[in-house]
């Protein structure tokens, strides 16, 4: 159960090798969860993973989970609850694609997409579920400042983004007054692995500030969470810039 700082105990991460999901299960560990599962496509990296966080204290576990398998989720999902309650699910999985080739090829863009929002609607709403039938706990959705306004460079990456940010911030309506609190994180460009080949965006950021504002946002129990802060004035004022004007920008 949580205390009244809102952090969790135990920690559910859909997306077990996510650099953004470790750094934040690294700093929730140092302040008191206990329990931690990576869920992922079995691999080397995700046990090399939890090995990292057994190393911190943490009761890591690792469980199968294919976001392009929706018809598996509730099996993953189910086992990770059957073992006892769960104080926060961190849906953090997703993919960059590749713009250019994704655009020649359609069949990688519906990929991007299925993994994107797809996947994230189906694992979602069974944690969701989940987590009101426990009656307590914190669903976190890492979002992405692209889902405000698709750019030339990135529109099939940021129109996943897009629909499972509305989708989030629908479905945290739909728990209110449940126990159930669910929060839309929205970074900017963050510096990992996964993001080096994509085209420069108007912030960059780590993992681990990530983190911190995800820590921040369980104990304000906030709903949208934007890193960094900032980037929330930025992104208002791009929105609504006419599209002749937009189209010209250097993004």
């Amino acid at each position: 159960m949580k205390d009244a700082s809102g952090l969790p105990r135990s920690l559910l991460v859909l997306g077990g090798t996510s650099e953004i999901a470790l750094a934040t299960a690294r700093r929730l560990i140092a302040r008191r969860t206990r329990t931690v599962w990576l869920a992922g496509r079995p691999s080397a990296a995700l046990e090399q993973a939890a090995d990292g966080l057994r190393a911190l204290g943490a009761d890591a576990r690792t469980v199968a989970f294919d976001a392009l398998d929706p018809d598996s989720h509730e099996t993953a999902l189910g086992k990770v609850f059957a073992e006892g309650g769960v104080d926060m699910v961190l849906l953090a999985f997703g993919v960059p694609g590749d713009q250019a080739r994704d655009e020649r090829e359609p069949a990688g863009a519906v990929r991007v997409a299925q993994t994107n929002y797809t996947g994230a609607v189906s694992a979602g709403l069974i944690a969701a579920l989940a987590l009101q039938s426990q009656g307590h706990g914190s669903l976190v959705v890492l979002s992405s400042a692209a889902a405000e306004r698709a750019r030339r460079a990135d529109f099939i990456y940021a129109s996943g983004k897009a629909g499972l940010d509305a989708f989030t911030q629908g479905l945290g309506d739909a728990l209110h007054g449940t126990g159930v609190h669910v929060m839309v994180v929205r970074p900017g460009s963050v510096r990992t692995r996964t993001a080096a080949g994509l085209a420069a965006a108007p912030s960059g950021t780590t993992p681990e500030e990530v983190a911190k504002a995800v820590e921040l946002g369980l104990r304000r129990r906030s709903e949208i969470v934007w890193v960094p802060g900032a980037l929330r004035a930025v992104t208002t004022v791009l929105r609504h810039l006419p599209r002749p004007l937009f189209r010209r920008l250097p993004l």
